[in-house]
């Protein structure tokens, strides 16, 4: 059975940073492509970052460019999503994705697994 938990959300005050973990399991990590999104109340499931399997084509929303930075590691089974400087706009809880396909898409069909979500709280 796949698993992906994330992990590292809280409270950071505007301009801070926070670190996100998703550590997948019952999948062949190498395989997959994997991505970030975030959904604050009200709103939409949002892109936030994704890359394929091997770590390479990344993309990032338009929101976050600039300021947020996905990496994976292979061997651990686990991607990572550095936030920096934080707004009160990035409020939302946070869920990791992964595609079989192995890519990283924009939107939220093509993704097999999700995380439960940790959410992340910016105050002002």
């Amino acid at each position: 059975q796949v698993h992906l938990v994330e992990s590292g959300g809280g409270l950071a005050q505007a301009g801070g940073s926070l670190s996100l973990s998703c550590s997948a399991s019952g999948l062949t990590f190498s395989d997959y492509g994997m991505a970030w999104f975030r959904q604050a109340p009200g709103k939409a499931r949002e892109f936030v970052a994704g890359g394929s399997r091997t770590g390479g084509n990344i993309s990032y929303g338009d929101s976050v460019k600039g300021r947020f930075t996905i990496s994976r590691d292979n061997l651990k089974n686990t991607v990572s999503l550095q936030m920096n400087s934080l707004k009160s706009e990035d409020t939302a809880i946070y869920y990791c994705a992964a595609a079989r396909a192995g890519a990283s898409y924009v939107y939220a069909r093509p993704y097999d697994y999700w995380g439960q979500g940790t959410q992340v709280t910016v105050s002002s």
